[in-house]
């Protein structure tokens, strides 16, 4: 009776079982979670009229339901939590139908030793193609549910112009060094440097663009980029409707204190994008697809009519932080040999291994459902699929937490439209476990959200200005980047190439 007045529905006595895990959403039947992340609450997906769950760790135990949905205290989460951190909580769901109670076989949701990052921050997108409208930089507490806008482009977006904002990079996790692009109305890179809010036009003469996709070095104040002039087409039959391709690329370096860019990789045809850093900041990792441009066509039309030609493979290129020169560069994944395209490349903070997206073609491996993640082991360099991970549809934007246990993904396997957050427990034994989506309040949050989660990143602490600080900065005339030179030193040899790499096909 009391249990029954504070609003928790009894489990019942008796009952039918069903021989199998109950229908719900999330999915979180036999998932891995951190210790220190919020409830998981979720929605029975079973015929009935309402339902009763338990939750139990050693001798705790606690019983949810509201109709069809189980939204669980924190308080009693933690407890839980705690209960069982390095074991399992038992699930236990119970639904009535009709006059008679079932009972479903019971699951676990697994509790690894191992903490998350307490933020994540992602952008918030409404599907678009080539218009757009409102669109957020937004950061996420694990532990809770609180979201915090950081930057909304409606405070600059004028019925004249628009607004874009992209492309929110950390250096190591942190937000006192961190940058995020506007596009059109008010263009610039806003750069938090330390206390310092800065907007940087990161376009000279001798770019292609201004700084696209970033990675910041892991200690010093320099951020390579890419360069590129992207664009889109579209198609009336494939079940794929947009393809989007770079027809330039180049890669480049921005120094921060000096603010000057030195060109990085800009071989006329190689199509070089996606820049990451190794955790020790010695390597450069990026993709790079081989395009000559004949002399009797057109660009953009050769784009549109051989798209699926372009295969981009990961290459990488040694790094020396006291002389800031590098070396020629390195093929590490083959992905061309295989007729795929090697994509948005991630290295764990212990240096051990290589995550990235691999699809049919091209660079945008968002719209391709058949898009995978992969891994490599840089000891070995042997390269497999994360079939834990992988889904049916797009699955892209790898990436590692601080600590390396665990990997997000942009997911679009809930209904091929939306992009969601998927995270991953990542053992030490270098297995990845059952991902899970990032938990909401309202468990039914992901079916009336009209928003794509983009570009998820892991955080070590919250970004600390507010949306109307970074707004004021954003009203400023941008500071011109100078443009230094080319640091392409020894240029690549097709021929006479370093090669320290297994093929995919070899290995997976």
């Amino acid at each position: 009776m009391l249990m029954a007045g504070c609003g928790r529905p009894t489990v019942p006595q008796e009952y039918d079982t069903e021989a199998r895990p109950p229908r719900i959403m999330p999915d979180y039947t036999d998932v891995t979670m951190p210790p220190n992340i919020c409830p998981p609450n979720f929605t029975v997906h079973e015929v009935g009229r309402q339902t009763a769950v338990r939750l139990s760790a050693h001798d705790i135990s606690y019983t949810y339901g509201n109709n069809m949905n189980v939204e669980i205290d924190a308080n009693e989460w933690a407890a839980l939590t705690k209960a069982a951190r390095g074991g399992s909580i038992k699930v236990e769901v119970f639904v009535e139908e009709g006059q008679r109670w079932k009972s479903y076989q019971p699951f676990a949701i697994n509790i690894a030793t191992d903490d998350i990052d307490p933020y994540i921050s992602y952008r918030l997108i409404p599907p678009s193609y080539v218009a757009y409208s409102h669109m957020m930089l937004a950061q996420r507490n694990l532990a809770t549910y609180d979201e915090t806008i950081f930057y909304d482009n409606q405070a600059l977006t004028t019925k004249q112009a628009g607004q874009c904002v992209n492309c929110h990079s950390y250096q190591n996790y942190h937000t006192d060094h961190m940058l995020f692009h506007m596009r059109h109305n008010h263009a610039g890179t806003i750069i938090v440097d330390g206390g310092n809010i800065k907007k940087i036009n990161t376009k000279t003469d001798s770019t292609i663009s201004a700084g696209v996709y970033p990675s910041w070095h892991p200690t010093l104040n320099l951020v390579a980029f890419s360069t590129n002039h992207t664009g889109q087409t579209f198609h009336t039959k494939d079940i794929s409707k947009i393809e989007v391709q770079d027809t330039q690329s180049d890669i480049i370096i921005y120094d921060i204190d000096r603010n000057d860019i030195s060109t990085v990789a800009n071989d006329s045809n190689e199509l070089e994008v996606f820049p990451a850093w190794s955790a020790d900041g010695h390597t450069l990792y990026y993709c790079s697809a081989h395009f000559k441009h004949q002399a009797d066509s057109i660009v953009e039309d050769h784009f549109i009519t051989h798209y699926k030609d372009i295969k981009y493979n990961i290459y990488a290129k040694t790094f020396n932080p006291q002389t800031r020169q590098f070396g020629p560069r390195t093929l590490i994944v083959d992905a061309a040999a295989i007729g795929k395209s090697a994509t948005l490349p991630r290295i764990s903070p212990d240096g051990r291994y290589m995550i990235f997206a691999l699809g049919p073609w091209g660079c945008f491996h968002v719209w391709h459902p058949e898009s995978d993640i992969y891994i490599m082991d840089l000891d070995t360099h042997l390269a497999q699929p994360l079939a834990e991970i992988n889904s049916e549809r797009s699955d892209s934007y790898p990436s590692f937490s601080s600590n390396g246990r665990w990997i997000m993904t942009a997911s679009r396997r809930d209904d091929g439209n939306y992009t969601r957050p998927y995270i991953a427990y990542f053992d030490t034994n270098g297995h990845c476990h059952k991902p899970f989506e990032l938990p909401q309040r309202d468990p039914n949050h992901y079916q009336y959200l009209l928003y794509s989660y983009n570009r998820p990143e892991f955080m070590c602490e919250p970004v600390p200005y507010t949306a109307g600080q970074f707004a004021a900065e954003a009203l400023k005339p941008a500071t011109n980047a100078i443009y230094h030179g080319n640091k392409n030193i020894n240029a690549t040899n097709k021929h006479d190439e370093e090669r320290k790499f297994k093929t995919l096909s070899e290995t997976s």
